[in-house]
């Protein structure tokens, strides 16, 4: 996988640094901004003949947000108009192990009766956040919702949830970049890398 940075006693593998150590070549990527790129694109062409070119594209904040962003104008250039909304929920905290509770934090979308629901997520792992979510999104009277994730661990799956669209699924690894964080860093990374103690 390459050589990793150190930072604050962690080890980020897959970090795109672009040479700033001497010189040296920089470390691959776990998946690399192209291949995110790629992938959305592909996701897009599936999401877009399957949802039309109306409905709701629900973004689970924080970790989901450039995923959703990407997504969106991918959309866009297939004819869809979604209209985006935001809900944020809480599991993970500081640590790199999910609480195993999951919390709505502010206020949920209240607008969803009679929509067509994609809900945008960063990870399923345990699949407590999105089982949580899309129950919340069902409960709000939605006519349809259906479930798309940048990452899936199937290894770590707790509940009884799968996504219907995913971007990459990828052993039980902690991961950075691309908007997910630790601790809330490495959000900024434009690929997806590798997070080890």
């Amino acid at each position: 996988m390459g050589r990793g940075r150190a930072h604050g006693g962690l080890t980020v593998t897959g970090f795109s640094d672009h040479g700033r150590d001497g010189g040296e070549s920089p470390p691959t990527a776990l998946f690399a901004a192209g291949d995110i790129s790629r992938r959305i694109e592909s996701l897009a062409g599936d999401i877009a003949r399957a949802m039309g070119p109306e409905f709701v594209l629900l973004c689970v904040l924080n970790g989901a947000f450039i995923f959703t962003a990407d997504l969106a104008r991918a959309l866009a250039a297939r004819g869809c108009r979604p209209r985006i909304e935001f809900a944020s929920f809480k599991s993970y905290g500081s640590a790199t192990e999910s609480s195993g509770r999951v919390r709505l934090v502010g206020e949920f979308p209240g607008n969803l009766s009679g929509e067509r629901v994609l809900l945008v997520d960063d990870i399923l792992d345990t699949g407590r956040t999105l089982l949580t979510a899309r129950m919340m999104v069902e409960d709000a009277g939605a006519e349809t919702v259906a479930t798309c994730v940048l990452l899936d661990k199937p290894a770590r799956r707790e509940a009884p949830v799968e996504a219907d669209y995913v971007g990459f699924a990828i052993d039980d690894v902690f991961v950075v970049g691309y908007g997910i964080d630790y601790a809330e860093k490495f959000r900024y990374l434009p690929d997806l890398a590798h997070i080890s103690g």
